[in-house]
Order: structure tokens, then sequence, then C-alpha cells
């Protein structure tokens, strides 16, 4: 083969190496760089392991017997013999299915005032007419920025006026509307196209009839990310539950689970069984919810 024939295969290869190197794109079809996209997994995989890895760690320490050491170096994740022994010494030691019954009574009412309230405020603040709508707005933005820690003397105080100290009751009253919930319902009902209400405001249907009909369905990712903060916020909740309650029949499980550790702060297996307990939940529905919760995003967090 002479020197013109081999020319312009030489000449095409330059060309398939380019090809090869432009196969990698992103969502937008723009070519990625080899080094590019390594450099985002190795990023993605740092930050799954800075998030995932303490759970299963967790995990993995609540199912290992008294006989294998937690603290080997290199570490050991797979337990050698998997039991169920610590969880069954989490409820031996303390009433953990009573207090995990307390916080599951909590979050579900602050799951239903946040939805509910949050709802009809959001939608006021959005669509309805009125003097002071903007004040209005300002107040919720301003009552995110006072730390729960500076105003929990004066919710002690009030609660115990009404009444309402040592209840369930009085857990769930402070935190029942949540102002950031009300600011995403907002923002998710301002997104909604007018047209479509006033279409069927010429039709006769009064606010109430837009609100549950037209505005309401129309939410339900929003709906499911307040559902997911105020289940999350009531369940973690320590230091109000803490304050307000003083029998311990009536304790979460946040507080149950301060008096496992402080009992036993050397048994780091029984600590772990009652961490995953209590963290269950929260992957349960986070589960279930995940559809609307990644929809509700979007709907909430484009106009301000």
């Amino acid at each position: 083969m002479s020197v013109a024939e081999k020319a312009p295969e030489t000449g095409r290869r330059p060309a398939r190496a380019r090809a090869r190197v432009s196969r990698f794109t992103d969502e937008h079809g723009r070519r990625v760089r080899a080094w590019e996209l390594v450099l985002r997994y190795v990023l993605l995989i740092a930050v799954l392991a800075l998030t995932v890895g303490p759970f299963v760690w967790q995990l993995s320490t609540s199912f290992k017997g008294p006989t294998e050491d937690i603290f080997s170096s290199p570490p050991k994740f797979l337990p050698s013999h998997p039991t169920l022994h610590n969880y069954e010494r989490v409820s031996e030691t303390i009433p953990v299915w009573d207090y995990a019954l307390n916080s599951l009574k909590v979050a579900a009412a602050n799951v239903v005032t946040n939805c509910v309230g949050s709802a009809l405020a959001g939608y006021a603040l959005a669509r309805l007419r009125y003097r002071g709508r903007r004040v209005a707005a300002l107040v919720f933005v301003l009552a995110m920025l006072v730390p729960a820690e500076g105003i929990i003397i004066a919710q002690f105080t009030t609660m115990r006026e009404l009444g309402l100290n040592n209840t369930l009751i009085g857990v769930v009253l402070p935190g029942s509307i949540g102002a950031m919930n009300v600011l995403l319902m907002r923002n998710a009902f301002l997104n909604l196209p007018y047209e479509i209400e006033e279409a069927a405001y010429v039709d006769g249907a009064h606010a109430w009839q837009r609100f549950l009909r037209i505005a309401l369905p129309s939410v339900k990712g929003t709906l499911a990310v307040v559902a997911i903060f105020a289940f999350m916020g009531a369940w973690d909740d320590f230091l109000w539950p803490l304050i307000v309650l003083s029998d311990p029949s009536r304790f979460t499980l946040t507080i149950g689970l301060n008096y496992l550790h402080g009992t036993f702060a050397n048994d780091e297996r029984l600590v772990a069984a009652g961490t995953i307990i209590a963290v269950a939940p929260l992957i349960a529905l986070f589960a279930c919810l995940q559809r609307y919760f990644f929809r509700g995003v979007g709907e909430g967090a484009v106009k301000g």
C-alpha cells in the first residue's frame, strides 16, 4: 500500500477519536469531557458517603452481636453474625413502642394542621384580593427569621396559661402551621395560571369551589413537600417536647431515646438500634411520597 493510500486512513482516525470523545453528553445535548464526567461521579460518591455512610454504619452496628468488635480497624460494615437481639433489648429497656406511638400522634396531627392551614393561608396570600396582602406575606417571612429558642419561654408560658402543658396537644400547637410551609403553598398557587380560575369564576364558582376543585388538586406535589417537612419536624423535635412534657407516659420517641443513651452510654449497639427505630418511619414516608416530593419542589420554587 502506497503512502498516498495510507493518508486518507490516517486522516479518518482523528474523526473517529472525536466521535468517541463526543459520545458523552449531558441532559441538554452538550458534549462532556471524560475527565469532567469522572469528576462529577467522584463528587457524587463523596457526597453519598458523607450522607448515607453514617446511617449504614449505625444500621450495621445495630445488627452486631456483643462479641463483635465495632471499633475494629479497618471497620467492618457487614456483621459476622447478624442478630435482632439489640432491638429486643431496646424494647425491654424503655417502652419504645409507647414513645413511638406518642410521636406518631404528634407527627400525624402536625401533618394535618400544616397541610390544611398552610394550603388555606397560601391560597389567601396568592389569590385573594384584599388590603394588606403583601404585608401579611412579609410577616410570614419575618417569622422565619425569629429563632425558635427566642420564643420558647413565651410558648411555654402560653401553654401553661391554657392548661396544655404536659399534654400532646401542647406539643403540637406551637408548630401547627409553619411559616415556611405557608410560603411554599403561596409560591405553588402563584404558579397556577389565572385564566383557569377566571373561567371558573365566570361559570359561577365561588372562592371555596375554586380552591377545592381547581387550585388544590394542582399543587399535590407541594402538599407532599409540606407533609414531609411537617412530619420530620414533629418526629425529630427534641427541645420543645422535653420542656413541655413531664409525665414519662407522654414522652415522645426522641426523649425516650435520650434516656437510653444516658443510661447505656457505653453500649453503642443499643443506641444504634434505637436510632434505626427512630429513623425508619422517616425513610418509609419519604419512599412513599418521593414522586410527589420532587414534583412539589419545582411547583413552589419558581416564583417568590
